[in-house]
């Protein structure tokens, strides 16, 4: 199998792969999100005025500890969770102005790779049985690859399209959610804790093949997660958040090895082995 990932595009279709554009993919302006207790009936700030830029091709991370908000802002900005304020423009569209329609024609260009991968795929489907609903109902936008070439892409045998979810390894189900993905050809990708619950050899093939998507197609990279060295080995940039506001934001390098936050100070502090000081 091929060790980098690579992908051709068909000539006379510029629409075979995402390509550089003026505007962000993603452009967040005071996003606000409220929930409401069921118990106490009292509205709390889940996302309290967030702002970020996520320009094409940049890999970005929306880091914090368990109910920071992070993954709350990252469904509301792509149009998958509930806003209650603030302005959102995705891949040039404004979301406050979209159609449910015309969301909905938007969506393939941006996909989600979950935390729990199993989760993600219907244990009813093989590998290939769910594959060939993804063409079914995108037949133009996944004719570019068959299925045997799409999985060597991700470095997976095709003897694994006749598996199910259940005969799939955590590794071996996160990297067919990644195909998945790869398949609709996104100018965005969203990685929700992809990690997470991987054995440590796996987790780094996972995250190596995050940053071969990214740079040899072009698509963006969010992504979220409480592990701050995988933010560091992956993304570009980094925003820090905390009770739903972020506290922090910077290029990773110079946020993790001068963090001017003292909660960000915190969380590298208590990274397993941590090793950084703070220049002064």
């Amino acid at each position: 199998m091929a060790d980098t990932l690579s992908i051709e595009v068909p000539a006379g279709n510029g629409r075979d792969l995402p390509g550089p554009v003026e505007q962000p993919v993603l452009l967040v302006e005071g996003l606000v999100v409220e929930h409401r207790d069921g118990t106490t009936g009292r509205i709390f700030r889940a996302v309290d005025g967030v702002s970020l830029r996520v320009a094409a091709g940049e890999s970005t991370a929306i880091v914090g500890e368990s109910g920071s908000g992070k993954t709350t802002l990252a469904m509301a900005a792509t149009g998958l969770g509930p806003r209650s304020g603030g302005h959102i423009e995705l891949l040039g569209r404004s979301l406050e102005r979209l159609s449910r329609r015309a969301l909905r024609r938007l969506r393939p260009e941006v996909q989600i790779v979950f935390q729990d991968p199993h989760g993600s795929l219907d244990a009813r489907q093989s590998v290939r049985s769910g594959l060939r609903e993804l063409r079914r109902l995108q037949p133009e936008r996944t004719a570019w690859i068959d299925d045997a070439a799409l999985l060597e892409r991700v470095r997976l045998s095709a003897d694994l399209l006749d598996r199910y979810p259940h005969q799939l390894s955590g590794g071996q189900a996160q990297r067919v959610c990644i195909a998945r993905a790869l398949l609709m050809r996104p100018r965005l990708i969203v990685a929700d804790e992809p990690t997470s619950g991987l054995d440590v050899s796996v987790q780094a093939d996972v995250l190596k093949l995050l940053r071969e998507v990214r740079q040899t197609t072009g698509a963006a990279l969010l992504m979220i997660s409480h592990d701050l060295a995988v933010v560091r080995s992956v993304c570009q940039t980094v925003h820090v958040m905390r009770r739903g506001r972020v506290v922090e934001s910077g290029p990773c390098e110079t946020v993790f090895t001068d963090p001017a936050h003292e909660y960000t100070r915190e969380l590298l502090a208590a990274m397993p082995g941590a090793r950084w000081r703070a220049r002064r």
